[in-house]
């Protein structure tokens, strides 16, 4: 009997080690396994990689009571969302995506998947009309590679990604490029090139370059369950806008809207991903856990409202941020009413 249950053990342990012991988690992701056989650290790092999202509570139309949709951003700069903008990656002049071995920053997680085809991009403004409103949050202009295709292995797409992942910069004055869009530098005697670098017409957003995320939430109180709850329903990184003079300077001109991602479909994805913690090392989140949670700090801009404006519109400087704190404040109230009689 003992001879079983050791049996059992070890087959449980060493089966356990062959599926986590790999250089990258289940979503592709950093684990603190670099090497097989090798354990960064004390135990393996094996609950966030592997954990199942916990769902949604389901919400039936009766039981909505009361609803507020908001628009809110989360300024990066902020100390609290440090833990959604570092640490940063880069983009070397040879093409070469460097990755911080350890976590991952938001930016880095949604450009990963988004190159991969697990999350679907909604384009910021209409294809058709681009100098038309930049409505994007509303999901309508989905941006979709060819069935079974990803970044990679669509041409295509690829092509529309390069207007979402990043920026046009000075025209490339190399003719000759590669199938995958890198430019030749030096062509061997059999045909193979040994020095390739990105075309100087494009240049990719990296983690450094993202300054803001605007989130589009619904505020409702479930009578069912007693409860005022929000649910995130959509997700759009930002960047500056920049402008360029004649003599080739650069100024900030305004922010803009990368893409639209919807944040259910976005959860299957941060739900395997980790968050520093900066009081516990042991105890770190995922980037679900943390949005779940709440742990970063936004702003409102608008909120559903009969003129459909945001609040820059009527407001400006520290006006526009007590009147944010306003509206937080009255949602706020809804679930304190219900419970003072």
């Amino acid at each position: 009997m003992r001879s079983l249950i050791y049996s059992i053990f070890t087959v449980a342990i060493f089966g356990s080690s062959t599926v986590i012991a790999q250089p990258e988690g289940i979503n592709g992701g950093p684990v603190n396994v670099p090497t097989e056989g090798i354990i960064d650290g004390v135990f393996i790092q094996e609950h966030i990689p592997t954990k199942r999202m916990i769902p949604y509570e389901h919400v039936r139309e009766a039981d909505a009571i009361w609803s507020r949709r908001t628009f809110e951003y989360i300024d990066l700069r902020e100390k609290i969302n440090h833990s959604l903008y570092y640490p940063l990656d880069e983009i070397t002049p040879a093409g070469d995506w460097v990755k911080n071995a350890t976590r991952w920053s938001l930016w880095t997680v949604i450009r990963q998947h988004i190159m991969n085809g697990d999350l679907r991009v909604f384009s910021p403004y209409n294809p058709i009309n681009v100098f038309g409103e930049w409505d994007g949050y509303q999901l309508k202009y989905p941006v979709d590679p060819e069935p079974g295709l990803n970044y990679y292995t669509d041409s295509n797409y690829r092509e529309e990604m390069v207007y979402f992942l990043g920026s046009l910069g000075p025209q490339s004055d190399i003719a000759e490029v590669d199938d995958d869009g890198y430019e030749i530098i030096i062509t061997m005697p059999d045909g193979s090139t040994s020095f390739k670098y990105p075309a100087p017409d494009t240049i990719w957003y990296t983690s450094k370059d993202i300054v803001q995320y605007r989130i589009k939430e619904d505020w409702f109180f479930d009578k069912e369950r007693s409860v005022l709850d929000v649910r995130i329903l959509a997700l759009a990184p930002v960047v500056y806008k920049m402008d360029e003079d004649a003599a080739g300077n650069k100024a900030i001109s305004g922010m803009k809207e990368l893409f639209w991602l919807y944040f259910p479909h976005c959860r299957f994805v941060f739900n395997n991903y980790f968050v520093y913690n900066p009081s516990n090392d042991a105890q770190w989140m995922s980037f679900d856990d943390l949005f779940w949670k709440r742990r970063f700090n936004s702003i409102i801009y608008k909120e559903s409202n009969v003129y459909d404006r945001k609040i820059e519109t009527y407001q400006a400087g520290a006006d526009a941020l007590f009147e944010s704190q306003a509206i937080r404040n009255e949602i706020r109230n809804i679930e304190h009413d219900v419970w003072s009689f």
